[in-house]
């Protein structure tokens, strides 16, 4: 594994995932919310997102965690097409929803790892649970379909539960 995609709906632990697996691997991480955001909080140019995510997809390795449907879908597929290595966490809607609260009561007291410098935690938890509202009309059937088809010569985990999760770690390190 050199080129890895992890993607799925908000908190669903795609983040802490990403991190552990990347340090087992040894590939840079590249968090969608960086890649996207400047330190401010505010969202970068398209051109400038464009540039930094071709240049990272034609290094030699990477492990890029996250997901921008609405702003940057063709870069998903574009990366998708570039990685060897897909990971779809599929958690319930209920338990992502739950995690986002979660993320939010702790973010009062700390900010979360690896969330962007400067950016609101509140305004960050607002804009995820407005995302998982919107996510059904992406995550569906429809979505895993065109997934397999596309993963055809490459390795697809689709996790749909925090236990899967931890034993995917165990079984790829």
């Amino acid at each position: 594994m050199k080129r890895i995609a992890v993607f799925g709906k908000p908190a669903s632990g795609k983040s802490t995932f990403s991190k552990q697996l990347a340090e087992q691997c040894g590939v840079q991480l590249y968090a969608m919310d960086a890649i996207l955001y400047q330190a401010n909080g505010e969202e970068i140019d398209s051109e400038t997102y464009k540039q930094t995510h071709n240049e990272i997809l034609s290094s030699e390795s990477w492990l890029i965690e996250g997901f921008a449907p609405f702003t940057a879908l063709g870069s998903f597929y574009q990366r998708l097409d570039a990685a060897d290595t897909l990971i779809y966490i599929d958690l319930p809607y209920i338990i992502c929803y739950w995690l986002v609260a979660k993320r939010l009561l702790k973010g009062l007291f700390k900010t979360p790892e690896g969330w962007p410098k400067g950016a609101s935690v509140f305004k960050g938890s607002i804009a995820s649970y407005k995302t998982l509202k919107l996510c059904p009309k992406f995550w569906n059937q429809q979505f895993l379909q065109k997934l397999e088809a596309q993963s055809a010569n490459k390795p697809l985990y689709v996790v749909r539960s925090l236990r899967e999760l931890d034993k995917l770690m165990d079984r790829l390190t």
